[in-house]
Formats: structure tokens, C-alpha cells, sequence
């Protein structure tokens, strides 16, 4: 059969049919289809059957970038791209946000804001108006003496408090029990007056309240009074601050080394960063007893014992960090924050002494960290022949806790060369 009696013979679609079967073929000759009203039309992707939608005039085409066949099937596709955002709504934005590093970051500016409104109020509850809370004195006088009786009633009126008044037979005893910090004044009643000693190195703002009430209350009642101090302050801390800052020094950077090791040293293995907390703990320590002593001169410690209590804070504060940071991961630095910072520092005697302070956290400052530190420290340098195991059991029981709970579910810490570092932002994995 010739080439002309082939094309007579082949058969020919209607003009007004499908296009698709010309539509492929415009593409590759440049030839852009267009409807009868000469608006250029879009082809459709094929439908499952592999055939193009027919019998669908010029122009009937979905608008343009709908993911659909000829012949209605694109309306269909723009629906179901509707529905799909319609469902996700507010829960899909939700999910979106928690994956982000957005979340973790809104969390934090509140955390801040909360926590600075925070410092501050502890630190001006504790500090900012100390009043007297029944101050341990010892009494030396004869038995039924009626000039102290007057003027432990005197005092007590005038402070707007109870003197713990504790006899004892000597000034002899009364001094040592002043020795072991177990008094913070001694009223010594003689033929001639009362005399008064106070110990501005076992707390400078007690023996300034007594200092300043005494002689008005002799006046009222008549009974001259003698004041001094036999335990002062050394001339470079004439407010007995520097312990306590050298003390805060030591639970500061304690709980920051800890911090640093978890974020650059991530990989070290559990006794590896106990190892690392030791050696960041005597270096710190060194340095800090060194700058205050021989670099500054403000205060002349004893200095192995200074250095080695500073070391055993740091020490202290950096496994209680360790501690939280096994237990709840990289929120640790908030109940870190709070009981070593919002709570310990205020509580531990350093600023303000613990019968001026409020009345319970007089008492529960001792138990922490920063307040085993300091009492520690004021011991070692002002009552150095009265030093007591308390603080250090204080601070020996904090650093068991922590090392034992970070041994025991060692597993949990984010840390560790025995699997992979989370990503950053991720949670680290229990």
C-alpha cells in the first residue's frame, strides 16, 4: 500500500475530542493548545490508567498547578490539599513549634525573667532588714542577780526578742563555749557594771545590733556596761563579707565547671567526669585561696585548709549539678540554680548572721552547701583551735547524694562515649 492510500485509510478524531492525544506532541513542536475562547489551557498529569481524560472541551482544564487529570480531576486534588490544611490547623502549628528550637528558647526567656525577679527577692528578704531571732548568750553572774535580770529584760524589750541566755559557773567557760560558736555574746555581770563581750568574726551583724542596743538599755536601767569585742574581724574584711564571697566564688563556679563539662566534654565516661570535676575542683580552689590571700591581702587564711574546703564546695556544687543534670537532663540547672543560689547563698550566714535571719532559713541554711562552706570557712579562720566535723559532714553527705544517684542511673546522663551526642536542641535520651 502506497504512503497516500495509508493516510486516506487512517482514521482521524473529531476536532472538538480530547486534545490529549496532540497535547504531548504540541509540547515537544512548541505548539501551545488553546480553548475555543483562546485562553491557553493546562494538561493534566495521566490518571492511574495511564489514559488522559476525554471527551473534555478546550479550556475545561483545572487552573493552573492543580495536581489532577483531565476532566474534573484537578477540582479533586484542590480539595484534598484543602481538607489536609483545614486538619492540621492549630495541632500541626502546635507540632511544628515543639520541634523547633523556638519552644526551648520562649521557655528560657520566662525562666530568666522568673528567676532574676527570684534572686533578687531572696536576697533582699534575707538581707535587707535582719532583725534578732533569739541570740545564744551565756551569762555569768551570781544566782538571783538582780542587775541581770534587769538587763536580759532590758535587752529583750529593746531587740523586741528572747536572748537564749545559757549560764555558766566562769568567764572562763562562758569564753570557750564563745570559742566553739556555740554563743554569740557573754554578759559578765560584776560589782561594777556588766561586761559585754561579742565576737564580730563569728557573725559582724550580731555583735553590731548588740553593740548599738546595749548602752541605751545600761541607761534605762541604770547598770553601767562595758562592750568588747574580743574576736574581731580581720583589718582587710571589716564587714566579714570576703569569706562569704570566696565561699560563693567556690559554689558558682562549682556548678558552671560542671555545666562546661557537659557541654565540651560531653563524651567523658562517668568516672572520667567525677575524675575532671576533682581536678577543676583543686585547681579553683588554689586559685581562689591565692587571690584573696597573697594577691589581694584582704584576708589571711590558713591556707591548705582554706584551699581544700573551697575545693570540697566546688566539688559539692558541681556533682549536685551532675546530680540533676542524670536525673532530668538539660533542665538541671534550674533546681541547680535554686538550692545552691535562690536558697543557700541567702540562708548561709555569710552576709547576714543565722539569729538575724529569718527564722527558717536560720535553720535550714546550715544544711546546704553554701552554708556548710561558710561556717567551714569562718571556723578555719577566727576559731581556728574549735574547728567542728559538722560542715564537713554537710558537705560529705551532699557530695555522696549526688555521686551515688549520678553512678546509679548513669545510664540517663546525656553524656558518655557509649552512644552517640543528641542533637542539638534534642532531648537527651533517658
Amino acid at each position: 500500500m502506497s504512503k497516500e492510500e495509508d493516510e486516506a485509510h487512517r482514521p482521524t478524531a473529531p476536532r472538538d475530542a480530547s486534545l490529549g492525544a496532540h497535547d504531548g506532541h504540541g509540547a515537544h513542536d512548541g505548539h501551545v493548545p488553546q480553548s475555543e475562547d483562546g485562553a491557553r489551557g493546562e494538561d493534566g498529569p495521566r490518571g492511574e490508567d495511564g489514559a488522559r481524560g476525554e471527551g473534555q472541551p478546550r479550556g475545561a482544564r483545572g487552573p493552573r498547578g492543580a495536581q489532577g487529570t483531565h476532566g474534573g480531576q484537578g477540582s479533586h486534588g484542590q480539595g484534598s490539599h484543602g481538607a489536609h490544611a483545614r486538619q492540621r490547623g492549630l495541632g500541626g502549628a502546635w507540632a511544628d513549634f515543639k520541634d523547633s528550637p523556638f519552644l526551648p528558647a520562649v521557655v528560657l526567656v520566662f525562666i530568666l525573667a522568673a528567676a532574676a525577679g527570684l534572686f533578687a527577692g531572696s536576697y533582699t528578704y534575707s538581707m535587707a532588714n535582719p532583725t534578732p531571732h533569739h541570740i545564744p548568750t551565756a551569762l555569768v553572774a551570781s544566782p538571783g542577780s538582780g542587775e541581770a535580770k534587769a538587763f536580759v529584760a532590758g535587752m529583750d524589750k529593746a531587740l523586741n526578742t528572747s536572748l537564749e541566755v545559757r549560764p555558766y559557773a566562769t568567764e572562763r567557760a562562758a569564753r570557750q563555749a564563745m570559742e566553739e560558736q556555740s554563743v554569740f555574746a557573754i554578759l559578765d555581770v560584776r560589782p561594777d557594771g556588766v561586761h559585754m563581750d561579742v565576737a564580730g568574726a563569728a557573725g559582724a551583724s550580731v555583735a553590731q545590733v548588740l553593740a548599738e542596743t546595749a548602752p541605751q538599755v545600761a541607761k534605762a536601767v541604770g547598770v553601767p556596761v562595758t562592750i568588747t569585742d574580743v574576736k574581731p574581724l580581720q583589718q582587710g574584711d571589716p564587714r566579714g563579707l570576703a569569706l562569704f564571697y570566696v565561699s560563693l566564688a567556690a559554689v558558682v563556679l562549682g556548678f558552671v565547671g560542671s555545666i562546661q563539662l557537659s557541654v565540651h566534654a560531653r563524651t567523658l565516661n562517668p568516672l572520667e567526669r567525677i575524675a575532671f570535676t576533682v581536678a577543676y575542683s583543686l585547681l579553683g580552689g588554689f586559685t581562689i585561696a591565692a587571690v584573696v590571700d597573697w594577691g589581694l591581702g584582704a584576708v589571711r587564711l590558713p591556707f591548705v585548709e582554706s584551699w581544700l574546703i573551697l575545693a570540697f564546695t566546688m566539688f559539692t556544687s558541681g556533682m549536685v549539678f551532675t546530680m540533676f543534670n542524670t536525673l532530668i537532663g538539660r533542665w538541671a540547672m534550674l533546681p541547680t540554680w535554686g538550692l545552691m543560689v535562690l536558697l543557700g547563698n541567702p540562708s548561709s550566714g555569710g552576709a547576714v548572721s543565722w539569729p538575724l535571719l529569718p527564722s527558717v532559713l536560720g535553720h535550714v541554711g546550715r544544711w546546704l552547701p553554701p552554708g556548710a562552706s561558710v561556717n567551714a570557712q569562718h571556723t578555719a579562720v577566727y576559731f581556728a583551735d574549735a574547728q567542728h566535723a559538722f560542715p564537713f559532714l554537710v558537705l560529705a553527705g551532699w557530695s555522696l547524694l549526688s555521686c551515688a544517684v549520678f553512678w546509679f542511673w548513669r545510664h540517663r546522663h546525656p553524656g558518655g562515649r557509649d552512644r552517640p551526642a543528641p542533637a542539638h536542641g534534642a532531648t537527651p535520651a533517658a
